[in-house]
């Protein structure tokens, strides 16, 4: 009981702190991912034995440049080409049977898209013609959150299958199918609150967005798994690490971001 309280308690303050910086400002939500994305560099160096200091800057000149200065599309593509490769290496390494070992110049490059890459199109998703359209990103999140808690609850009740024993083995493919259900009747309401894309784009962004966010989860399992830790930190009661929390919107964001361009004519 005492961990349940515990753990509800830090998602409590994790959502009202994320919802607040949304509604407060663009710069508030901004501020609070770069944050997040040092946070979760941090844990992913430490995963993965990586040493110095220079991807937190190689991080921080990336995030100033492509937030505050950068406006060519063909640079943002650039990048989200970068960030889509280096997720579908890591997906290569998730099914991988071999624990793979990086180098440094690997683990640098992959840390640098896969989170930083990822952080910065979670930040790009709501601007929209200019407009910092704050239900969109709400969105992202719900449909990350129901995804999970449903797949959580619905594997607890009818899981048999296992989904992927090997790198996460009280995972279900029930649960996980559960939770794109519960996902998919989340962007349906979310159309009527949310009109700048309809409910058939909402339904495609739901589906793009749970699936990576699944496969994300996993990625980061294999990582923890290959470094033989549980979570990947401490830092949030309960919960353990601020990647444990944000591996699923991380991974999902550079697929969220390119669906909604391209189903959602959004940009």
């Amino acid at each position: 009981m005492r961990e349940i309280l515990r753990r509800s308690l830090t998602g409590a303050v994790y959502i009202i702190l994320l919802l607040s910086a949304v509604f407060l400002s663009s710069d508030a939500f901004d501020f609070l991912f770069m944050v997040f994305g040092l946070a979760c560099l941090n844990e992913y160096k430490k995963l993965v034995g990586l040493g110095g200091r220079y991807i937190y800057m190689a991080y921080l000149a990336l995030w100033w440049a492509f937030i505050y200065f950068v406006t060519d599309i063909w640079l943002v593509y650039a990048l989200l080409g970068c960030t889509l490769t280096i997720n579908i290496l890591l997906l290569y390494y998730l099914f991988s049977k071999k624990e793979k070992l990086f180098n440094t110049f690997q683990k640098f490059v992959i840390g640098l898209f896969y989170i930083g890459g990822g952080c910065i199109f979670l930040t790009m998703i709501p601007y929209t013609n200019d407009d910092f359209v704050k239900f969109l990103i709400i969105g992202i999140f719900l449909l990350i959150w129901v995804s999970d808690s449903f797949a959580y609850i619905v594997g607890s009740l009818f899981g048999r299958t296992k989904l992927f024993s090997r790198v996460s083995p009280k995972k279900t493919v029930e649960g996980a199918l559960g939770g794109l259900v519960f996902a998919l009747a989340t962007a349906y309401l979310l159309a009527k609150y949310e009109p700048i894309i309809n409910s058939w784009q909402w339904l495609i962004v739901a589906t793009v967005t749970v699936v990576a966010g699944g496969l994300g989860d996993l990625v980061e399992s294999k990582l923890k798994r290959a470094a033989g830790v549980k979570d990947s930190g401490a830092i949030l009661p309960g919960h353990g690490g601020m990647l444990d929390r944000l591996d699923s919107l991380v991974f999902a964001a550079p697929f969220a971001y390119l669906t909604l361009n391209i189903f959602a004519n959004v940009s």
